[in-house]
Order: C-alpha cells, then structure tokens, then sequence
C-alpha cells in the first residue's frame, strides 16, 4: 500500500485514520471496527462492502 495514499485516506464512516494489514490486505479502522478490503491494489472504501472487526482482533491492533 502507497504511504502517501494511506495519509490521505480516511474511513468512509469516522473520518478517521485507518491501519493497513498486510497479511490480509485490509485497511482497518479501529474506531468504526470495520476493515476494508483491498481488491487488485485498490481500497474498496465502502461500509457496506466491509468487514466487521470483532472486539478481540481489535485489541490486538497497534
């Protein structure tokens, strides 16, 4: 993932900052507890397209 696209976006719901996983090519973001999918190297910025994050994956992110 770009760096300089990770700064600029933002999660869809909250407005704010989102984690990149590598491992499961997501974009996370901890205060709407939802992970985007990344789909052929481009952000699927969409709630509704989103995973639900559960609580325990939550606190084991940085």
């Amino acid at each position: 993932m770009d760096e300089k696209l990770l700064d600029i976006l933002v999660c869809p719901v909250t407005k704010g900052r989102l984690i990149y996983h590598k491992s499961t090519q997501e974009l996370l973001s901890k205060s709407a507890r939802l992970a985007y999918p990344i789909q052929d190297g481009l952000p699927v910025m969409l709630p509704e397209k989103a995973r639900h994050l559960p609580l325990e994956e939550l606190e084991t992110l940085t």
